[in-house]
């Protein structure tokens, strides 16, 4: 799992930097033959999820990382954002406890984020 955790670092980095209110990594590679990873970030407002949804898609397209398809981005309850083996969710909290993807998911395993910090990353990078 170490090795799967690096390999969305660059994912992941855009999604912490904006401090949302939580964020769940799933391997669903077991269980669905679309994508391996869902990434779930909950924000606090539709504000925040457009935000935080822009954020992502423009600092990953810096890293030449292209996203294959957005969908409600720009409506702000629940952004969608599609990098082919990876999907990023963007959910306002209502929207999220809603559709409760993690229950859906409840049987694939979860990433561990918890050591998870974007701005020690970047601290050892400019040394």
């Amino acid at each position: 799992m170490t090795d799967l955790l690096e390999e969305i670092t660059p994912y992941l980095d855009p999604v912490f930097s904006r401090k949302p209110r939580s964020v769940t990594a799933i391997d669903v590679s077991q269980y669905t033959s679309y994508t391996d990873i869902l990434v779930i970030a909950e924000a606090g407002s539709h504000r925040q999820v457009t935000s935080l949804a822009e954020h992502i898609v423009t600092r990953l397209k810096a890293k030449n990382i292209r996203v294959l398809g957005t969908e409600g981005i720009k409506e702000g309850e629940w952004a969608l954002l599609d990098y082919g083996s990876l999907i990023i969710h963007v959910f306002e909290s209502r929207t999220r406890a809603f559709y409760d993807l993690e229950g859906l998911w409840s049987e694939a395993p979860r990433l561990d984020l918890s050591g998870f910090d974007p701005e020690e990353k970047q601290q050892e990078e400019t040394l």
